[in-house]
């Protein structure tokens, strides 16, 4: 049964929270024929993939020696059937299957059963030779989304077959990196079984229609061995994912319609302490100064007015501005708000390079954060939890990264971060299919 009602856009549930994995193929069952499978490839199975093995599969296979992949001894392993099972249903990334040749690949697979050395070697080079085209496509295949990289390092680039099959022998037991389809981002996966199951269900073309493109949005995201933040917009939630994992999540609250979130990529590379907040020119006239004309002083209100927007500018008596002539744009003045533990933004912000203005940040007023629906921002994304997240950045705690309490200064991560900020609608409910509320109308 499918339902199109709008889903509330929040992700509170444990089960919701973190995406699971549920388009496993076949799954490997472990028990006592599999332990006592011999993991180690013959001496003669080895000799035969340098015998067989030709370009940039040569080159994979001689940086490790020429140990097998696919095999567990003498036998093709479990991920073999995991794979075709995803070449089946290839459908579902925007493939053809019939680009695969998968009835050649069970071919060689089957002749691999009897344990000639030459049949295995040859499963194990098809095996590895469809994988890296598979991966390949699948990463690059779908519509065209609208994606910002601020980082131009992040944009997607055609992959090299040895980069892919060597990201998959260095990521944790190759079984369970295949099973997973862990290359993709766990919310891909996601969306991946949920697709299937909506079309298994009938879904009407519109909901599939949408269903896919947020599929492709979840195309562009890495996968969990990527040290990387995924921000959704749609629900307001944060991941961060590392060494196969997914480490955390937490609520933040995004843009609202009218100051949208906007989809990024970019590298977070600092994060400023104690700071200051550069209250942008329409809040300046829009509220600030409308509240100093009705009797309010800046000085109450904590801000200060700068006269330029220098790294050392001079600080103005508020005295000598024309309030009136800013409150009607007939004027510009720089504002900022002084650190501390009401400022807008916390404890602590964390930047990356973009055009949009969009950066993390803490924030004072927890009360949005309970809110079910978190589209109350200017763009930024405010955290739920900043010091958890300070401590995985910056490999230190928060209160020991502020050393100097009251006064803004900047930290380097030790390691340039990735973060993707997205919006993923589409979700999963008893009743099968749903959406978010389209907050941004970008499903249309």
């Amino acid at each position: 049964m499918m339902a199109l009602a709008s889903a509330a856009p929040l992700l509170s549930s444990p089960t919701q929270a973190a995406p699971r994995r549920t388009i496993k193929a076949v799954a490997a069952k472990p028990g006592k024929a599999t332990k006592a499978i011999k993991v180690a490839p013959s001496p003669a199975v080895m000799a035969a993939l340098r015998a067989e093995a030709g370009g940039a599969l040569k080159r994979f296979y001689a940086e490790r020696g020429y140990a097998p992949l696919w095999l567990r001894g003498d036998a093709v392993g479990p991920a073999a059937s995991d794979f075709v099972g995803f070449l089946r249903t290839a459908k579902l990334d925007g493939l053809r299957p019939s680009s695969y040749d998968i009835d050649k690949l069970r071919e060689a697979i089957g002749a691999a059963r009897g344990g000639d050395p030459l049949a295995l070697a040859k499963a194990e080079l098809l095996l590895s030779d469809t994988f890296a085209k598979f991966v390949r496509d699948q990463r690059r295949a779908g519509g065209k989304v609208a994606m910002i990289w601020a980082a131009k390092s992040l944009k997607p680039q055609r992959m090299k077959v040895e980069a892919i099959l060597r990201a998959a022998a260095l990521s944790g037991p190759f079984p369970a990196y295949v099973a997973d389809m862990a290359w993709m981002s766990p919310h891909y996966v996601r969306l991946r079984g949920l697709l299937a199951r909506a079309e298994k269900a009938g879904g009407s073309e519109e909901a599939l229609g949408r269903l896919r493109l947020n599929l492709d949005r979840a195309r562009l995201l890495p996968g969990p061995w990527t040290m990387h933040i995924v921000v959704d917009a749609s629900a307001a939630r944060l991941w961060y994912y590392q060494g196969g994992k997914q480490l955390g999540t937490m609520r933040v609250v995004v843009g609202a319609q009218e100051t949208q979130t906007p989809m990024m990529a970019g590298l977070l590379q600092w994060a400023t302490l104690n700071p200051y907040w550069n209250i942008p020119d329409y809040l300046a006239q829009g509220n600030i100064a409308p509240k100093i004309l009705s009797g309010r002083s800046p000085e109450s209100m904590r801000i200060e007015a700068l006269s330029d927007w220098s790294a050392n500018p001079a600080v103005l008596d508020p005295a000598t501005i024309d309030w009136a002539a800013v409150a009607a744009g007939k004027q510009e003045v720089r504002l900022r708000e002084r650190p501390g533990p009401a400022n807008s933004m916390g404890r602590i912000k964390f930047l990356f390079a973009n055009d949009e203005g969009i950066y993390l940040h803490d924030t004072p007023n927890r009360a949005l954060l309970v809110k079910d629906d978190r589209h109350l921002s200017n763009g930024c994304i405010r955290l739920e939890d900043a010091p958890v997240l300070a401590r995985w950045l910056m490999r230190q705690s928060l209160a020991t990264a502020a050393k100097s309490k009251g006064a803004e200064h900047v930290v380097n991560l030790p390691v340039p971060v990735p973060v993707y900020l997205t919006y993923l609608t589409a979700r999963e409910t008893k009743a099968g299919l749903a959406f978010g509320k389209d907050v941004y109308g970008r499903d249309k």
